[in-house]
């Protein structure tokens, strides 16, 4: 049986990604979003290959939780991550700092029915309208198995520092809240995947996984409405800064992934440089036990 060919089309404000008949993704890249929630493209619906749910959409305890999204918390002073910022001071309070992230255009949007491919240039804009980041970010959507139920999402990203002094990237840990690392491309479960098992590399899981090093790491997870349940498997991938990429991961009170690039440790980027990522996501349509997410690790090595 031939694999589902994968397709895109645009919506206007998103473009949609599919294999076969189902609408694996959609990339919105002009948000509507107040400022609170730092406005920034991002990737919602995520479906599985059969179209169940992987992702989620504005929850009621982090409305600006948008399923999978390039983010910031901490950066020179600026949110663009949305809601309330942290300080040892003072906890978590309203300030007037949320940036915002201006898709400016596709360079590449393309499809040969294995592989989608959008790249983009983006300007991360502070919150009193100063340019502070041009971005060129691009997303692979590719590796469709319909045996194994199985797709895949690498996603690098290019941030040049355009704002005439050095960008202090950092997270609420960095700030004064342990185990608090938000930063970069964070990813939000569906609610019924609270509770679900995290599974890293090394014979390594749990809660416990959150701020450590591992080249990769998994959430498996239950539908609701629908029988059975699903896998997200992430990997750290790599940063062009010497601070290392760490886990931000929870499954209580609600499901999430990021490699933080910033976790407890602040990246210092000088006038005119350019920090690069590359991380890479698979979204599986079964619980995948130990064995296999093993296998899968050692096959989508970034």
């Amino acid at each position: 049986m031939p694999e589902p060919r994968l397709s895109v089309r645009d919506a206007g404000k998103s473009v949609i990604i599919t294999a076969g008949d189902v609408d694996i993704a959609q990339y919105v890249h002009h948000p509507d979003a107040p400022d609170s929630e730092s406005p920034k493209p991002y990737l919602h619906p995520i479906r599985s290959l059969s179209g169940a749910p992987m992702s989620s959409y504005r929850p009621h305890d982090h409305r600006w939780h948008k399923g999978l999204q390039m983010t910031w918390a901490h950066l020179s002073g600026q949110n663009f991550w949305g809601g309330p910022t942290f300080s040892a001071e003072r906890g978590y309070h309203s300030r007037d700092d949320h940036g915002h992230m201006n898709h400016l255009g596709f360079t590449e949007l393309s499809c040969d029915g294995e592989r989608v491919v959008a790249e983009e240039s983006l300007h991360w804009v502070s919150s009193k309208g100063e340019h502070w980041i041009t971005e060129r970010r691009r997303q692979v959507f590719h590796g469709v198995d319909a045996a194994r139920g199985l797709w895949a999402l690498d996603f690098t990203t290019s941030l040049r520092n355009v704002r005439g002094a050095t960008l202090e990237f950092g997270s609420p840990t960095t700030h004064g809240r342990p185990l608090a690392g938000y930063a970069g491309y964070f990813w939000r479960g569906p609610r019924s995947w609270t509770g679900g098992t995290i599974v890293a590399a090394g014979g390594r899981g749990g809660q416990e996984m959150m701020g450590e090093q591992a080249p990769w790491l998994a959430i498996v997870g239950q539908h609701d409405e629908i029988d059975g349940g699903g896998t997200v498997l992430a990997f750290a991938g790599h940063s062009s800064a010497s601070v290392p990429i760490k886990w931000f991961v929870r499954n209580e009170a609600f499901a999430v992934i990021s490699p933080s690039p910033s976790f407890d440790e602040e990246i210092a980027l000088a006038d005119g440089d350019t920090l690069e990522l590359a991380h890479r996501y698979v979204f599986i349509d079964h619980m995948c036990e130990r064995d296999e997410l093993e296998a899968l690790g050692a096959e989508f090595a970034l």
